[in-house]
């Protein structure tokens, strides 16, 4: 398979592991999101992930609930690593080597995260699971993306959501919605639109890292991006 990007950042939504169900993790949508993965893996694209947790608890909604905002996000973060736990094992069922790291030390559930583990196990042809997104309360998993992606030198961050791009308007609500092929951040900013929060934005923008959005939902959409195929909407 020929390749655009040789190092990628995935970032996937804890909802979208879900499935059909209401909570928690669809073990066939695990399956499919594993066998994604493996193919581009095992085809020499390194790749490192950032899952979150919504499927499981969110802690801005704890904290609407009458949580404290710092331990619901904390029981937040440790979500995002009962996830990434699931998807190693899926890879490794794929045959696909995967290492999970954690943004605060919880050896030896994971390895605690240093830029030059994550970028050693992806230079050895693992998958990184980069799990516990930035290790702090009030930073939302895609700014814990954007940071990493932006640490490991990937080429581009891939958010895998279950809406095939960036729309005007939310195309479930709204039909008239029309879909962006590109976009710039300070479009996206202008706009309001709801594509992740503002400081994984800005993050991106400081740093010049692409950002390409698209339905992860649909097998084979993952191996057409990383040949460069228009799929999604590119943010730039």
């Amino acid at each position: 398979m020929r390749t655009k990007y040789q190092r990628i950042l995935l970032k996937l939504s804890g909802e979208s592991l879900m499935g059909e169900q209401h909570y928690g993790i669809d073990s066939k949508r695990l399956q499919e999101y594993a066998a994604q993965i493996a193919a581009i893996a095992n085809d020499g694209v390194q790749v490192a992930i950032v899952i979150g947790g919504g499927n499981i608890f969110r802690g801005l909604q704890g904290a609407s609930k009458g949580f404290d905002r710092v331990k619901g996000d904390q029981m937040g973060m440790l979500a995002t690593v009962i996830n990434s736990l699931a998807l190693s094992s899926a890879l490794q069922a794929a045959a696909c080597s995967a290492k999970v790291f954690t943004a605060t030390n919880m050896y030896p559930i994971g390895e605690y995260y240093s830029k030059w583990k994550a970028t050693e196990a992806l230079s050895n042809g693992q998958v990184a699971i980069i799990a516990g997104g930035t290790g702090n309360p009030f930073f939302t998993t895609d700014t814990g993306a954007a940071l990493r992606a932006i640490e490991v030198e990937a080429d581009v961050m891939l958010k895998g959501t279950r809406v095939d791009g960036i729309y005007t308007a939310d195309p479930e609500k709204d039909p008239t919605a029309t879909k962006f092929s590109e976009i710039t951040y300070d479009e996206v900013y202008n706009r309001g639109l709801k594509v992740m929060d503002l400081t994984a934005t800005a993050l991106c923008k400081e740093n010049a890292m692409p950002i390409i959005v698209f339905d992860m939902d649909t097998p084979g959409n993952l191996e057409k991006v990383i040949a460069g195929e228009q799929i999604g909407t590119l943010v730039y």
